[in-house]
């Protein structure tokens, strides 16, 4: 029962944030737009309460729980990024604004950086929620570990891809087409002689 929930809300978020951006962009509506965006997080609320519930009627801990944490944590943190970056690619194709910007260099480490700090913000988020909701329930936290440790691994992860940004930032392709045309040339011109 409990996937069921995690997937309605999953599904009924992106569903909110289309139709918000629809009616803000197509419909220029932008008091039901912003009415229909808001609806995402009240999902959140949704998912918590009958997790919640679902554990405190007698359900053993267990993964589902856990992926509701982890939704929770994630879209709590990432929830308005999300909503920014789909907003800006719906502007652009449907309202005529400005092209979505690549982030190359120090933009792009900047971005790498705010990821951690999100993901961390999501992994707290999570254990909080589990702590909770075992605190609720009455039940041990003990099935929740492996969880915590697997969040802790997902954060190492994002934490070397932005260590790796930093060492060596992403060049726009301008640039390795300049350096790629240049090696050419040089290579040519060391030919001749």
């Amino acid at each position: 029962m409990i996937y069921s929930v995690i997937l309605a809300c999953e599904i009924g978020f992106w569903v909110a944030i289309v139709l918000g951006l629809a009616a803000r962009y197509l419909l220029r509506r932008p008091v039901l737009g912003a009415a229909l965006l808001v609806m995402a997080p009240v999902l959140d609320l949704v998912l918590l309460v009958a997790t919640a519930l679902h554990l405190r009627s007698g359900a053993e801990p267990g993964a589902a729980h856990a992926l509701a944490a982890i939704y929770l944590g994630f879209s709590i943190a990432y929830g308005h990024a999300m909503i920014s970056w789909a907003d800006v690619r719906f502007a652009h194709r449907f309202a005529g604004g400005p092209a979505p910007v690549k982030r190359y260099g120090v933009a792009q480490t900047r971005a790498s950086w705010l990821d951690v700090g999100r993901t961390g913000l999501a992994a707290l988020i999570a254990v909080a929620v589990m702590a909770g909701l075992a605190w609720f329930a009455g039940v041990s936290f003990d099935p929740f570990v492996s969880t915590v440790q697997l969040l802790g691994l997902i954060l190492a992860i994002e934490v070397a891809v932005a260590v790796c940004d930093t060492v060596s930032p992403r060049k726009p392709p301008a640039v390795i087409a300049g350096t790629a045309r240049r090696g050419r040339s040089e290579d040519r011109a060391a030919t001749v002689d």
